[in-house]
């Protein structure tokens, strides 16, 4: 199997874009609070567990994989637009990301609320790498 040619600098600005839109999601700004509340924890404790950059690291490359895929997936969907990119990244979202995270949710005790902080963050990255890797060809 051939894949199609991807614009890789367009994948690295969407890794780097969905890496930035998580430290965003997950800050004190937007969802922090209430993410870390449900999963049980205080901000104290998160803060001491604490992250190391190779957890960023790892964070960042999931973006870019994110990201790849979606522009081999984007490739076999002219017309290449702001609309179909989104239009892609809400399917990729729906048929993959959101009923396989559901599912773990499910049997892993999760509340539904931190299931919905973190599929809606799944969502709205899909949709602006679609965006993005649909333009910028």
């Amino acid at each position: 199997m051939q894949l199609p040619g991807v614009h890789y600098l367009a994948v690295l600005v969407s890794g780097v874009v969905i890496f930035m839109l998580g430290g965003l999601w997950y800050s004190p700004v937007l969802f922090a609070k209430p993410w870390v509340a449900l999963q049980g924890k205080t901000m104290e404790e998160m803060r001491q567990a604490g992250a190391s950059p190779v957890m960023y690291g790892l964070v960042f490359l999931c973006g870019l994989v994110v990201a790849w895929a979606m522009a081999v997936v984007l490739a076999h969907f002219p017309p290449w637009t702001a609309m179909r990119g989104a239009e892609v990244g809400a399917l990729m979202w729906f048929g993959f990301a959101a009923p396989t995270s559901y599912g773990t949710a499910l049997f892993s005790m999760k509340p539904k609320a931190l299931w919905a902080i973190d599929t809606a963050f799944n969502l709205v990255s899909f949709v602006i790498a679609g965006i993005v890797l649909s333009v910028w060809r």
